[in-house]
């Protein structure tokens, strides 16, 4: 298989991709007359940089009076895409964030970050803390006055699950600056973490027509730093200084959700991640199931129905605390 071919890109002599593939886009639909459940727009957060965000408003949010509002638990969502493609507009996430705000009932903060390699990472870690400090002090109507800023949740699926993780780490560090945001967990769905030893799982679904390692090499070598091997903190979480701010996030309190199948190529780098939290005594909470594939919760209803419902439990639980 052809990687490049396969994820229709090419890599151009000056270090660009031409992105080929045709990637269907919703626009946001903000008008409270329309009978739509959940209502969005888009927000500029850094005009230099081009990033900017989609809010995501249970409409039964604007039918309560001002004085009775219960504000809704905020959720900062990051995309995925192996870092080099998709946005927050793809229609594919703009679908599961109606879903995700209808069903879990939370304000959803969805962010556009900087793609890889025109800005390889930490670009996008850098968008996503922006994103949160962004948050804590914009007058933006729908942020402000229906989300509960004391109960805040990073979440992504795939590369989005390991910029959570990542953005995660940085704001640990420096928890007071968020005030009035405060953390209370990360949900990582199917989360994007590599290195340089073939795992179990990478050389079993070798040959995966839909995500094999070949094209998970790509996304890594058009993404991470140039001159570093998969054994870079961002790819291998076990390794570096990231492990370390573990205890950091175990003295905050955080909880950590995540969920992964074993008929992903990811599967093996996902469970020792888990471990990893384990023995650092951060409170993990792991849903792995068997078969399905990378993206299955985006492209089965009846698994994503199935993710919603942990996803809810989770927040809940987080909030019972």
């Amino acid at each position: 298989m052809d990687p490049y071919k396969e994820l229709q890109i090419v890599l151009n002599p000056d270090g660009t991709l031409t992105r080929l593939l045709h990637v269907p886009e919703t626009p946001p639909t903000s008008d409270p007359t329309l009978h739509i459940p959940v209502l969005s727009k888009d927000i500029p957060i850094n005009q230099s940089t081009d990033t900017w965000a989609r809010v995501y408003l249970p409409r039964e949010a604007l039918h309560n009076s001002p004085s009775s509002t219960k504000q809704l638990p905020l959720v900062v969502f990051y995309h995925g895409g192996g870092f080099i493609l998709f946005s927050a507009s793809s229609t594919i996430f703009h679908d599961f964030c109606v879903n995700m705000a209808t069903e879990l009932r939370v304000i959803i903060v969805s962010v556009e970050y900087r793609l890889a390699p025109e800005h390889r990472l930490p670009a996008a870690y850098d968008d996503a803390v922006e994103a949160l400090h962004w948050i804590r002090t914009t007058q933006e109507d729908w942020v402000r006055k229906y989300a509960d800023f004391s109960n805040c949740f990073l979440m992504g699926g795939s590369a989005g699950a390991n910029i959570a993780y990542n953005a995660g780490l940085r704001v640990a560090k420096e928890d007071d600056n968020l005030e009035p945001l405060k953390i209370r967990g990360l949900i990582m769905i199917q989360p994007f973490f590599g290195g340089d030893r073939r795992t179990g799982s990478e050389l079993r679904l070798f040959n995966d027509p839909l995500f094999p390692p070949c094209m998970s090499d790509v996304m890594w070598e058009l993404s991470l730093p140039v001159g570093v091997n998969r054994d870079h903190e961002y790819c291998n979480p076990t390794v570096g200084g990231g492990s370390k701010l573990l205890e950091r996030i175990k003295v905050l309190g955080w909880k950590i959700l995540v969920t992964g199948c074993d008929g992903d190529q990811l599967f093996d780098h996902q469970m020792e991640f888990v471990k990893l939290l384990e023995t650092k005594d951060v409170g993990v909470v792991a849903h792995f199931g068997e078969g399905g594939f990378h993206g299955v919760d985006l492209r089965d209803p009846v698994k994503a129905k199935a993710l919603l419902v942990i996803c809810k439990d989770f927040v809940l639980s987080c909030l019972a605390v």
